[in-house]
């Protein structure tokens, strides 16, 4: 292997800068249509750069989709398939593929992957750790001088925020008075709930106040500037769900000289993309053992497609009862399935501990009215198949499973979602029962 001095790195390639919002709903940002907060930050990134309209995570929750992100892996094939699992060992992640291309490699923020062989990255101190904190505090110092430290050494940074993940407790909630929120189409509209999102959107704020004070320390010249959404919020079909609110992630690129300004991609791209992408632009072939593909033509404009499907898996072990989903979603359609729709589907985070204090409000809604009845019941209580035709349903609100006249579309897209499984040697529902049972 032919070895390239840092030196000559730091001419020919960029410093990349990742930063990773926790449980962002992306619709709420105002690049992306949002009409009940501010986001200027996060918006002049996107008038700067590209922004994608179709990436999706892989998995719904946090330990999943930050190991696909970190190691360019489905969740079936790294392990971590569940919350607070560990990737299998062996599992090899950014520090292992960007340090011999003569990068530095830092995290800063949450972590929440393991073990820490997996993900040996510097830690750079400065932003809060604990997703579940009641503050988001945090000092700029320790990534000014990450960033800094060595000029002829090109780095790759994680900034991983922990906004606007559960509890809502960071920003002020009094900008966003009550009555005058545009609630998503998913959500049960109660009093209650109201409270919780305007909670919600104070963090989306400070997270883009967060994103505005990072990019005003990143270096203007030769750097790649990723921002992503992760997941979708805590409510009802949204995180711990396949549903479009759970998966759908925001992501926006900027490469001053690379990638064209104001421009909008509907290429599809997972988060197990995002490493084949990076190894790429640090001059690095990314293995053809990883699931996840270059999309860098698509960021300098050589091409517009990416992938032709986008999947999903979901385990709902530790976080209720066994509740396996797989998904495929195309440009035009998403086919689910659920893989025990016998059960009903439970999650105690929201229905148990019941932190920000809507689910009882959404329970007794359902008992009076109509609409309420339907998205609990939706929500709750799902079919063996769901379709939707995304193109023109984003939201995924009325299931075509049943219509004759998308028989085919359903059958091509379950056959080519069971042949990914067989491919991630997933084997469905038992990689969703208890650590014991397995």
């Amino acid at each position: 292997m032919l070895f390239v001095s840092a030196t000559t790195f730091a001419a020919i390639t960029p410093n990349i800068v990742f930063i990773l919002a926790d449980d962002l709903a992306t619709w709420e940002l105002g690049c992306y249509g949002g009409r009940n907060v501010r986001t200027p930050n996060i918006d002049r990134l996107a008038s700067e750069g590209m922004r994608f309209t179709a990436t999706f995570a892989s998995e719904a929750m946090c330990v999943p989709i930050r190991s696909s992100l970190y190691t360019g892996l489905f969740p079936a094939r790294h392990g971590a398939h569940r919350n607070h699992a560990a990737v299998k060992p062996g599992t090899q992640s950014v520090p292992h593929y960007l340090e011999p291309l003569g990068y530095r490699v830092g995290l800063t923020g949450k972590v929440h992957v393991k073990p820490k062989k997996a993900f040996p990255f510097e830690t750079v101190p400065g932003f809060e750790p604990n997703c579940v904190a009641e503050t988001a505090n945090y000092d700029m110092a320790g990534i000014c001088d990450f960033m800094t430290r060595d000029p002829k050494q090109p780095f790759c940074l994680f900034v991983c925020l922990v906004l606007p993940h559960a509890p809502w407790t960071v920003g002020d909630a009094s900008h966003f008075p009550t009555n005058k929120l545009v609630m998503p189409p998913i959500m049960i509209d109660t009093p209650d709930m109201r409270v919780a999102f305007s909670k919600y959107c104070a963090e989306v704020a400070a997270l883009d106040q967060q994103v505005g004070d990072i990019l005003k320390a990143v270096p203007k010249n030769n750097t790649l500037v990723v921002f992503g959404g992760e997941q979708g919020p805590q409510f009802p079909a949204a995180k711990w769900t396949l549903f479009a609110p759970g998966l759908a992630s925001a992501m926006i690129a900027r490469w001053p000289g690379h990638i064209k300004p104001g421009t909008v991609s509907d290429a599809i791209v997972q988060y197990e993309d995002v490493l084949p992408t990076m190894i790429e632009a640090a001059g690095g072939a990314a293995p053809t053992t990883l699931d996840g593909r270059s999309f860098l033509p698509v960021l300098t404009g050589k091409k517009t497609a990416h992938r032709d499907f986008a999947f999903g898996i979901h385990n709902n072990v530790p976080e209720g009862r066994p509740y396996p989903i797989r998904s495929i979603r195309s440009p035009q359609h998403k086919l689910i399935l659920n893989l025990t729709p016998e059960d009903e589907y439970h999650e105690k985070h929201m229905m148990d501990i019941d932190r920000e204090g809507y689910w009882k409000s959404v329970v007794e809604a359902a008992r009076r009215d109509a609409r309420s009845a339907r998205l609990l019941s939706r929500f709750l209580k799902r079919p063996a198949v769901e379709l939707y035709d995304v193109a023109n349903d984003p939201w995924e609100m009325n299931n075509l499973a049943e219509k004759p006249e998308l028989a085919g579309a359903r059958r091509e897209l379950e056959n080519r979602l069971r042949a990914w499984m067989k491919e991630q040697g997933d084997p469905g529902a038992p990689l969703d029962l208890p650590e014991k049972k397995q």
